[in-house]
């Protein structure tokens, strides 16, 4: 490391909306890390949730999740990479030893740690370490559309959690960039009818150009109620899977009138911590609706890599806007006002 710089410009959050653009030592590798230069990484829903104090985070904290680099250096011990190689970083870092570590759960960690969120810091810096089990190489996809590696690891965790069966018909609600990501996975795994329901505009414009579904159900923003009328007349029996990926609680309450007998539901999208919602057990019990979360993702990046470096899934024109770190709130308010269906903080 004696070619490198000592220190680097990172953002670092000392709570919940206090956040600046500092200098900080290098990151210290361990046995076992690896140090990327980050060329990328994403923004998105989930880094307004910490900005704010929600989620899981705790400060202080360099935030950014969804990272993309190019390795510099790695500790004596690391083995299958070279200086150079381009890589995506899984997030998650875990046990190993609790409870459910144990029980081959390791999403449901007690201890469970994610650089960007939980306990490590992430890639909104130049620079950023990893322990080489969670660093995984790209070769065709641009550095700006693999930060959508890990919102769709998060999208393939769902996938195996819905294990659709061949011929199931679906209805994804909300078009964001990890829901797109679902909706295309659903469609090469069994799902042979897939609708997207999400508000007029510019996600749903992107969901028709990259041939995300068979069919569209463009939401007013006004009054939806028509439209969503219109999708009970056309789907009388329902849909054997209906995905909520908007995060609206309100949408998601709502969402198991649409589910077949039989179906499942799945609560996909980030909600507030305070959200609440309310279902009628009779209806889950007579109707035998499947209620499943889906949160994160363990051991989901290599078939995900697979799927978008090879352009089976198609990225184009999901990350539609790119900030330099040193405009962070330009950023997070592309986020927050849904001007950007996906950002990314970009280095050179």
């Amino acid at each position: 490391m004696a070619s490198l710089p000592k220190t680097m410009k990172a953002l670092r959050y000392e709570k919940p909306e206090v956040w600046g653009i500092v200098d900080v030592p290098l990151p210290t590798l361990r046995p076992g890390d690896v140090l990327i230069k980050v060329k990328a990484c994403g923004v998105c829903g989930t880094d307004l949730h910490i900005h704010e104090g929600e989620f899981i985070a705790k400060f202080p904290l360099i935030p950014g999740h969804e990272t993309i680099g190019e390795v510099v250096a790695f500790a004596d011990d690391v083995k299958g990479f070279s200086v150079g190689d381009r890589v995506a970083a899984d997030n998650s870092e875990l046990c190993g030893h609790c409870f459910y570590c144990r029980r081959g759960q390791e999403l449901l960690c007690e201890d469970f740690k994610a650089h960007g969120v939980l306990g490590l810091d992430g890639g909104f810096a130049e620079y950023a370490s990893y322990t080489q089990g969670r660093l995984f190489k790209i070769h065709n996809i641009s550095d700006v559309d693999a930060t959508l590696i890990e919102p769709a690891s998060c999208a393939m965790h769902g996938l195996e959690k819905i294990a659709p069966k061949a011929g199931s018909h679906a209805l994804l609600i909300g078009a964001g960039p990890t829901g797109l990501m679902m909706a295309q996975f659903l469609r090469q795994s069994g799902v042979s009818q897939l609708t997207i329901a999400a508000p007029e505009g510019s996600k749903m414009e992107l969901a028709k150009s990259l041939d995300a579904a068979d069919f569209y159900v463009p939401l007013s923003r006004k009054d939806a109620s028509p439209q969503w009328a219109q999708i009970k007349k056309d789907n009388p029996y329902g849909f054997d899977i209906v995905v909520e990926a908007s995060g609206s609680s309100k949408v998601l309450e709502d969402a198991i009138n649409y589910v077949r007998r039989g179906g499942k539901l799945v609560c996909y999208g980030v909600y507030p911590n305070s959200a609440r919602v309310s279902w009628p057990p009779s209806k889950i019990f007579g109707d035998e609706i499947t209620i499943i979360g889906s949160f994160s993702e363990t051991y989901m990046f290599p078939s995900t890599v697979d799927y978008l470096d090879s352009g089976k899934v198609k990225t184009k024109g999901i990350v539609n806007k790119t900030f330099k770190l040193e405009q962070w709130g330009e950023a997070l308010e592309s986020i927050r006002n849904k001007s950007a269906i996906k950002a990314a903080i970009v280095f050179d």
